[in-house]
């Protein structure tokens, strides 16, 4: 079929119209992030420099290393979200009006509102970590930076809004599987199984920095860090492939029937979800146990990079929250994928 070049009526339907919106908010959101005032990022501040003997020189403090590095893993997050995304949907605007998805051998409705639907995701998440990120790194806001650090949320924000509304038309307007409930759910679990492993990298790296120093051979990260850090790796590359299939169009090229590996895939992210969710739970009590024994004794290295531990605290409270969310989609997902089985059957 040969290509043929769309008409200006294109760009004027309510789904172009959601995506050219999301691509000007989108452009907005990230240059306002990586101007002076609007970036998270630390940025390094002039000094005096003075020659003092090595010994006298006291190396950087393993809280302090820690908490740069998860300001800057955050910073680089949302902006990688936003540029990622906006680059996207540029793509699937321009595919879109020269009518070139006719020729693509993928589905191009499953692919369109996957990314719709992750991308209102993931700038959600960079819509309420950026402004933290930025009290976080102790930026001041003077000069017009607190201006830009609300507009850039602002316009996250609407971006966020955006990408929603253009996967509430794409379900309405074209369909497939990953229009429907089973394939938001998936959708929702590629999301949240790549949210909790970051996190969980983040709880390893904390404690290597932590332990660094202490002895020769520092002790490992430990089964609740591991543990968890596995199970959201085998069901985030189960999730991965059941949307690549999806997308792919390559259900039916499956010796086995796909409905039962769905279920299957449903059942194994059920059980380790149900023990991640245990193990995060777990180190949320064990958190809490520390901070009442800290309050009890009069601590003075809380002066010492306390910033670090409080930000370990949202970790660690972050991953429980999204490996319940996920353990109730897989859950979900299960349900539904049960019931496809007992109505064919």
């Amino acid at each position: 079929m040969p290509v043929i070049l769309g008409e200006a009526s294109i760009l004027a339907t309510p789904l172009s119209g959601v995506r050219i919106w999301a691509l000007v908010s989108g452009c907005i959101t990230f240059s306002l992030a990586a101007s002076k005032g609007g970036t998270g990022a630390p940025s390094p501040t002039p000094t005096l420099t003075l020659t003092a003997p090595d010994h006298l020189v006291a190396p950087p403090l393993p809280q302090d290393v820690v908490h740069l590095h998860l300001v800057s893993v955050l910073h680089t997050f949302c902006m990688f979200v936003w540029c990622f995304f906006f680059v996207l949907t540029l793509l699937i605007l321009a595919v879109t009006f020269v009518q070139f998805h006719s020729l693509l051998p993928f589905s191009w409705k499953n692919l369109t509102v996957t990314v719709s639907s992750l991308a209102s995701l993931l700038t959600l998440v960079a819509s309420v970590a950026f402004p933290w990120l930025v009290v976080a790194s102790g930026k001041a806001t003077g000069d017009g930076g607190g201006a830009s650090v609300v507009a850039t949320t602002i316009f996250s924000c609407l971006t966020c809004v955006a990408y929603a509304a253009e996967t509430h038309l794409l379900r309405r307007e074209q369909g497939g599987y990953m229009a429907s409930v089973p394939g938001l759910l998936k959708v929702l679990q590629v999301f949240g199984g790549a949210m909790a492993l970051l996190l969980v990298a983040e709880q390893a790296q904390y404690h290597h920095q932590h332990h660094q120093g202490e002895s020769s051979s520092p002790p490992g990260p430990g089964w609740q860090v591991v543990g968890p850090g596995l199970a959201y790796g085998l069901c985030l590359a189960a999730s991965l492939f059941t949307v690549a299939v999806m997308v792919g169009d390559c259900a039916g090229r499956c010796p086995v029937p796909f409905d039962r590996v769905l279920a299957a895939l449903s059942m194994l992210g059920v059980l380790l979800y149900m023990a991640a969710a245990v193990m995060s739970s777990t180190k949320v009590l064990q958190m809490h146990q520390v901070v009442q024994h800290k309050v009890k004794v009069k601590v003075n290295a809380a002066l010492r990079g306390g910033g670090a531990e409080e930000e370990m605290k949202v970790a660690l409270v972050s991953e429980m929250v999204f490996a319940c969310v996920t353990l109730l989609s897989y859950t979900v997902d299960l349900a539904f994928s049960v019931k496809l089985l007992c109505d064919r059957n």
